[in-house]
């Protein structure tokens, strides 16, 4: 019997090359194995033992002896599967599709079903001959009967707009057991080749859990007892970690600002995963400008071994530098979130959750039976709400999700957000939120934001920089937010002469950034003059507490988000704790800023506290409404749309790769720019053996994000270059004139047309 062979090793006599049946079992077991955890178990393994199936073709063995052809192998399993159920019945077709998607996209990314690309997934099955040895026969059997009802039972059938994208879950998550045990294998054949163990061992989160409930007890035992604020707090603890009894599922925790929320749904997320198995704690967090400081707080009350921060600034690259051998643990665990406790952004859970690319859909699969808490809901993105919130509910009814909305102003995402949703070309009404009536973490949210008030909101008009400036002369310890960085710069400059004048804004890096906010903590502590002007990054996760603030008109929640900035131990008396609202007269709001505007001054009439429950329901209610009206609505990119199961020439379209183009959390479209005295170093070592995801995390908090249009110009005129280009390409762009950034001030793009000093001595 002639040998087939799927990866090759260093002999002649090919002793140690690996035998495609046996590549084809392991990744058929192991992708079984994760798929078990899921309910797709016979799904995953099927999809496992046919996905190189296309390597019995004899022109992929002859490019494995060394003959320089191009062999397409990834079509073969798909195009058989389908063949194969053609034969069968609706339910085989429809789950040789499912499987197909990902065979197809296990090494290019997931495929769209029909499109005018010759790649998309049915004109590939369509161009298949089949060549293959006949010998594939005595090793894979592609019988799929048992796979509908596996899938069928993740699928709500009653309800159609709901069970076209369950359906196309179910295919992500089959691709994400496939290609994670696909490089799982692949690596450790390699490995064995190269003499090494790859590091990927992480501690299960079920056998620690006494012990990080301990240490949780021991940090909150450690805090000051004194006070109503402390007192609030143990008991927003108290009762938060004793619903952790309640079934799995979407829940809310609603706490106001100061009310010690972050370390609350810790504790429930580490009672709920003991009382209900759960495999890991995935925090989600809006904002890279807090990521860092969430995780250290984790890492130093759980240990560094049981925590992953993930989050890049750079969008690495598969490179030569980043093969299957690379033995970087951090990176490892990046790709498939092997860890027990991760702490990421949402800008990486949900784009990963909507990804076609195998990189980043490799970690879907260790997303099922975890608890999610979503720091700061209401900033999900509007336009995308209905995709997300879709997403959500799919995997708390499906994978063993729960889901905890947690913030002080908690948006209106119960099932009462509906909108419309086409269904086989016809509109019709269906529901968007989550079943949260009766799922609230917190005790009597309406009573908290009561007692922990300590602030109150007033209107100021008109205000220009120069009213500003002596608003902030007057009060030694305040803060202003504005919207935009170019205004938050001209008014430091025109506060600089204050005493304890501040400029905290997304102008400095991260590394900076911490240094200064630990400064103001010091000096606020201290009593010492403190005038702080900063951008919206001050608005969440950053524990200080000021006399005063003033804040640029914005939406509610961002109101509510300085208040929260403001007596936040409630030191103070109530009536002298202002936050003023002003408009700004030099600095016109961003569009989106504006319309969220247009929302709070259409429901201020009906409230006069604005700090209320039912004044922020009615504020959420009003964005949503206008949202759903509006040309764009909840799901703008119309992603919810381009899921759909028919009766055509394919039982699915699913257009997933289109679909991961337009899925972007942020539109702003930065680009990074890294901060470092020393950019020769790190050229060095870029060009070295290290991997690009390497250097790329250690590089993460000297990152500036500027506009690209400003680094194409400072690219142009010599003020950023990119660092070790033969190898890395465009993915590490450096600044190279010192002088454009200071920790005070940020990086001055603007000024990058300016010649240095140095440059002027000729």
């Amino acid at each position: 019997m002639t040998d087939f062979w799927a990866h090759s090793g260093f002999r002649e006599d090919r002793s140690d090359w690996e035998r495609l049946a046996d590549h084809l079992r392991d990744v058929g077991e192991l992708s079984g194995r994760f798929g078990s955890c899921l309910g797709l178990g016979l799904t995953a393994a099927v999809a496992g033992r046919l996905h190189d199936l296309g390597k019995y073709h004899p022109k992929f063995q002859e490019r494995l002896l060394g003959r320089a052809i191009r062999v397409d192998h990834s079509t073969a399993g798909a195009a058989i599967a389908i063949q194969e159920a053609a034969m069968a019945g609706w339910g085989e077709m429809l789950a040789a599709e499912v499987i197909g998607y990902g065979i197809l996209g296990h090494h290019a990314g997931l495929p769209d079903m029909a499109s005018d690309s010759d790649a998309c997934a049915r004109s590939r099955i369509e161009r298949f001959s089949d060549d293959l040895a006949p010998e594939w026969r005595a090793v894979v059997s592609p019988d799929l009967g048992d796979l509908p009802a596996e899938i069928h039972a993740k699928l709500r059938q009653a309800d159609p707009t709901r069970a076209a994208f369950d359906l196309s879950l179910v295919a992500r998550m089959v691709f994400s057991c496939l290609v994670d045990a696909d490089f799982k294998a692949t690596e450790r054949f390699y490995a064995a080749l190269d003499g090494y163990q790859p590091d990927r061992d992480w501690p299960a989160l079920q056998p620690h859990l006494d012990a990080h409930l301990a240490r949780l007890n021991a940090r909150l035992a450690g805090f000051s007892q004194e006070g109503p604020v402390n007192a609030i707090r143990r008991e927003v603890m108290a009762h938060v970690r004793a619903k952790a009894a309640m079934t799995p599922g979407a829940f809310t925790l609603t706490v106001p600002t100061g009310g010690g929320k972050t370390l609350a749904s810790l504790g429930f997320a580490l009672e709920h995963a003991r009382r209900h198995g759960h495999r890991r704690i995935i925090y989600v967090i809006p904002f890279t400008s807090i990521i860092d400081q969430t995780a250290a707080e984790f890492r130093s009350l759980l240990g560094d071994d049981h925590v992953l921060e993930h989050h890049a600034a750079i969008d690495v690259a598969k490179d030569a530098k980043d093969h299957p051998t690379g033995r970087d643990k951090l990176r490892l665990a990046t790709e498939d979130w092997a860890a027990p406790i991760v702490v990421t952004t949402a800008v990486q859970f949900f784009e990963s959750l909507f990804a076609a690319r195998t990189s980043r859909a490799r970690k879907l699969h260790s997303i099922a039976g975890s608890t999610i808490i979503l720091d700061e809901a209401q900033t999900l993105p509007r336009g995308l709400l209905a995709p997300c919130l879709r997403m959500l509910d799919a995997l708390s009814i499906h994978y063993g999700c729960s889901i905890v909305l947690c913030t002080a102003t908690q948006p209106a995402l119960d099932e009462r957000l509906t909108g419309k949703q086409m269904v086989r070309g016809q509109a019709v009404n269906t529901v968007f939120g989550l079943p949260l009536a009766g799922r609230e973490l917190a005790p009597d949210p309406a009573g908290l934001n009561a007692r922990l008030r300590r602030t109150r909101i007033e209107h100021g008009g008109i205000m220009d920089d120069a009213a500003l400036v002596e608003a902030l002369a007057a009060h030694p310890q305040s803060l202003i937010v504005v919207n935009i960085r170019r205004h938050a710069l001209e008014l430091y400059r025109a506060a600089a002469q204050l005493e304890g004048a501040i400029h905290l804004t997304t102008r400095q890096h991260a590394a900076d950034r911490a240094d200064i906010i630990a400064r103001i903590r010091q000096r606020l502590a201290d009593g010492k003059p403190c005038r702080v002007i900063a951008t919206s990054l001050i608005e969440a996760g950053v524990d200080l507490s000021f006399r005063r603030a003033w804040r640029a008109e914005a939406g509610l929640d961002q109101i509510i988000q300085v208040a929260g900035r403001v007596n936040r131990g409630g030191e103070y008396a109530l009536e002298d704790s202002i936050v003023t609202v002003f408009q700004p007269a030099d600095h016109q709001p961003p569009r989106e800023i504006s319309g969220l505007i247009g929302d709070l001054k259409a429901i201020m009439a009906e409230h006069g506290d604005l700090q209320s429950d039912a004044a922020v329901d009615a504020y959420f209610r009003q964005v949503y409404w206008r949202h759903q009206l509006g040309s764009n609505g909840l799901d703008a990119k119309d992603i919810l749309p381009r899921l759909a199961v028919q009766r055509g020439p394919t039982l699915t379209d699913f257009a997933f790769r289109s679909i991961a183009e337009d899925f972007r959390m942020i539109e702003s479209g930065l680009a990074p720019v890294i901060v470092v005295d020393n950019p020769g170093e790190i050229e060095g070592r870029l060009r070295g053996a290290e991997s690009s995801g390497k250097i790329a995390r250690e590089l993460q908090r000297f990152i500036v994000q500027v506009p690209p249009q400003e680094r194409a110009r400072m690219i142009a005129n010599g003020s950023v270059r990119f660092l070790a280009p033969e190898v890395r390409g465009d993915q590490f762009a450096a600044l190279t004139r010192p002088d454009l950034y200071s920790q005070l001030v940020g990086l001055e793009w603007e000024a990058s047309d300016i010649l240095s000093v140095q440059e002027t001595i000729f």
